[in-house]
């Protein structure tokens, strides 16, 4: 697998011609991956792309990956920060969610992990039946606790034809809420703007100086290549995705092939596109933008469209931006929707 990725990073090197300024190892489980492993990796995207001075090298782990051996292994390879799945530090949730690790496991982790990384981010689920507001917030202060600079943050969803979906159809666990996330999503929101966070996107709470650099840019449209079984790629034009078969992954490396798909995007995809990731960010919408890249008619079209959400005050104008209210914040799916291009 590891010398199939490396063959594609070779195939693909005229792909991203911009400097390499962030890198995200994710999906799977890439904290099985050695230091010298992971420098490979990186050695063939240093030879083939333009790698940018200090980028940023983050790594997805899960709490039950992370024994001491492990964290230390990456800490003396070139990631710089940690991305680990927390989900929750409680065994009640832990097990609704059908989570592999438990609450010990959650606290180990992070408390081993902080001692070789200062940029770690970690992800929370609220809006889980019979969360109540009281573990909601010891959830948020274990995070605070163990100083962790970047907490993302997202509402349970229930994915169909999984455990969870059939445990609620056959009447084993309750039904998800809408309001009781609503409500830890304002608690989250209060408690993280006390302690210095900043709400840089929807789901996503910084300290100042750690927000995920390869996140922002993915919200502000930038150019990204994906290697590897079901990684996605988005040059401004196409949007390409690589099969989910390893084995027929591999195959077609060995081929010299690539074992991909892709489709062209309109202009009115990349500007719905621009509108859905942009509204979610503090950086908003630039009609400015729009109005460079697509022309003025586009601009004024979606300047129409939010005119009605402009008077109810869920969206607001500064600057040439379109940006989230308070008061719209977590509609903002939905908004979205009412001002894209149709």
């Amino acid at each position: 697998m590891l010398d199939a990725i490396k063959t594609e990073l070779r195939l693909r090197k005229g792909e991203i011609i911009d400097e390499v300024k962030t890198i995200y190892f994710g999906g799977g489980t890439p904290s099985l991956l050695g230091k010298n492993e992971i420098q490979e990796l990186l050695d063939v995207i240093g030879e083939h792309y333009r790698l940018g001075d200090d980028p940023e090298i983050t790594l997805e782990a899960n709490p039950d990956d992370l024994d001491h051996n492990t964290i230390k292994e990456l800490a003396e390879s070139p990631v710089n920060r940690l991305s680990i799945g927390i989900q929750s530090f409680f065994d009640k949730d832990l097990k609704y969610m059908n989570r592999a690790h438990n609450e010990n496991q959650a606290k180990e982790s992070l408390t081993l992990a902080s001692t070789y990384f200062k940029n770690i981010s970690i992800d929370l689920i609220y809006g889980i039946p019979d969360l109540s507001e009281q573990r909601w917030l010891e959830n948020l202060k274990q995070a605070f606790d163990l100083g962790v600079v970047h907490i993302s943050s997202y509402a349970l969803t229930v994915e169909p034809k999984t455990a969870l979906d059939h445990f609620i159809k056959s009447g084993k666990y309750p039904p998800i809420d809408e309001s009781l996330a609503k409500n830890h999503f304002e608690i989250l929101q209060k408690e993280t703007s006390q302690r210095g966070y900043i709400q840089y996107e929807i789901s996503n709470f910084g300290l100042e100086g750690y927000f995920s650099k390869h996140n922002s840019s993915y919200w502000m449209g930038a150019h990204y290549l994906g290697a590897g079984p079901s990684a996605h790629s988005y040059n401004g034009q196409y949007r390409s995705w690589n099969v989910s078969n390893n084995t027929k992954y591999i195959s077609s490396i060995e081929k010299g092939e690539l074992p991909s798909e892709n489709e062209q995007l309109s202009t009115k995809d990349r500007i719905n596109e621009s509108i859905m990731t942009g509204l979610r960010t503090i950086w908003g919408v630039s009609l400015d933008e729009i109005e460079k890249s697509y022309g003025k008619q586009y601009r004024d079209k979606v300047l129409g469209q939010a005119q009605k959400h402009l008077d109810q005050k869920t969206i607001k104008m500064e600057n040439g931006h379109l940006l989230m209210t308070s008061k719209g914040i977590f509609l903002a799916d939905g908004i979205a929707a009412d001002l894209f291009i149709l």
